[in-house]
């Protein structure tokens, strides 16, 4: 389905059109009617599939045709400050024909980003994307005026849920007028999500597209290992895996400042992003990432949600992620636009039972890759029961930084 056909405003398709995007996804072909429609929804569809653009096409679209531009009129919450930048930039392309303004929001910054917030939140950005705890903190200066808001969005919900992020909802939502038109968008749908769509959605329609599932396209991978041998073994495979960009994931920030030590003492281009780091810091090493100056990164789980880069075609995982949906995302920063990907999993003898419940998530095993032999013995993979040594193999974006669009076309203030 082409996207000219949900008839949406001339200065829109132009930017559509300039930003790359030709058929509309699954998900675009079933969100984007609903919402032009006004109806509340409630949707599952994991990261890659094109939900961005889902939600922001048809709400960008009513706000050119109301021509109402003097409070905001779409509220966009999301979980991290990544996650907030990208979609930032995402709205500047896409809008930069018409005369929609919009800012991110979000912490971990210095005051005159702050001031520049509050000015935008006085004057009426016409699309304000945050995380909530930042949001609330202007909130609770008394100069936000959001009875304006025709549009509230709630992206990956679940986790800002996990995130501890509930309370901070509702105290927004109850700043925001009870006719609204809410959309909420989660890679899962637990019964706590429920119960907050039961709250603050109005009789929604609700659209499942491909939960926790990665893209066929990604090839998945998996090393059994004792954990001594998860060092040199990643050192190896980014040696020897040909990759433009690569991302290393840890669930650890420990982790992360220890193997980017030692990588880069084997002479290996690499950088870190972790909670540590000052947003300045991590805007300046996604930059060198997004540019190839810097190849590879190690990174937390922060990274997993909140980075949209075509050409990342290795994904490893250090360690095995908590969960199947932390997998899921981790994974899926690779393959994208139609691209191939690899994914590789380090799976050490403690870690077996989560790996095969990521399995069982995902409807099939991963294959498992012989370890060369220069490594020594590896484990036998055998989840759910007790372990014993066996012998042999176990078988883009640039953030920049923040700026407020005003309603001239694309130029900035």
């Amino acid at each position: 389905m082409q996207f000219t056909a949900f008839n949406f405003q001339p200065t829109l398709l132009e930017g559509i059109e300039s930003s790359g995007y030709q058929t509309a996804t699954p998900v675009q072909e079933q969100v984007i009617p609903l919402i032009m429609q006004g109806k509340d929804l409630i949707a599952s569809a994991q990261t890659g599939t094109g939900k961005t653009a889902a939600f922001l096409l048809p709400v960008m679209n009513q706000i050119i045709i109301n021509n109402n531009h003097k409070h905001v009129n779409a509220l966009i919450l999301v979980p991290t400050r990544e996650l907030a930048i990208q979609i930032g930039q995402v709205i500047e392309g896409l809008s930069y024909f018409t005369n929609i303004s919009s800012i991110a929001i979000y912490g971990g910054s210095d005051g005159q980003n702050f001031v520049a917030e509050k000015k935008a939140l006085q004057t009426g950005a016409d699309i304000v994307v945050c995380t909530p705890g930042r949001l609330l903190a202007h909130l609770k200066m008394g100069y936000v005026d959001f009875g304006g808001i025709e549009f509230l969005i709630l992206d990956e919900a679940d986790r800002m849920l996990d995130m501890g992020f509930q309370d901070d909802i509702n105290s927004i939502i109850s700043h925001l007028p009870k006719k609204r038109q809410t959309l909420l968008f989660s890679a899962t749908m637990p019964e706590k999500i429920r119960r907050l769509a039961r709250n603050i959605l109005h009789e929604p329609a609700e659209i499942n597209i491909a939960i926790s599932r990665p893209p066929e396209k990604i090839v998945q991978q998996a090393y059994i290992i004792y954990e001594p041998q998860k060092l040199p073994l990643v050192k190896y495979l980014l040696q020897t895996t040909p990759h433009r960009s690569a991302v290393v994931f840890c669930g650890r920030k420990q982790d992360v400042k220890q193997l980017a030590r030692e990588l880069q003492q084997a002479r290996m281009k690499v950088a870190e992003i972790h909670s540590d780091l000052e947003q300045a810091q991590r805007e300046e090493v996604l930059q060198g990432f997004t540019s190839g100056r810097i190849p590879i990164i190690i990174a937390t789980d922060i990274l997993s949600r909140g980075i949209d880069v075509d050409t990342i075609d290795l994904v490893i995982n250090y360690d095995v992620p908590h969960d199947g949906e932390d997998y899921v995302h981790r994974i899926g920063r690779t393959a994208r636009a139609e691209k191939d990907g690899i994914a590789m999993t380090l799976v050490s003898e403690k870690e077996q039972n989560k790996f095969a419940d990521i399995e069982t998530l995902l409807g099939k095993p991963v294959d498992k890759i012989a370890v060369p032999e220069q490594y020594g013995a590896t484990p036998t993979y055998q989840p759910n029961t007790r372990r014993t040594s066996g012998g042999g193999g176990g078988g883009g974006f640039n953030p920049g930084k923040r700026k407020f669009y005003n309603k001239n076309a694309g130029k900035k203030r």
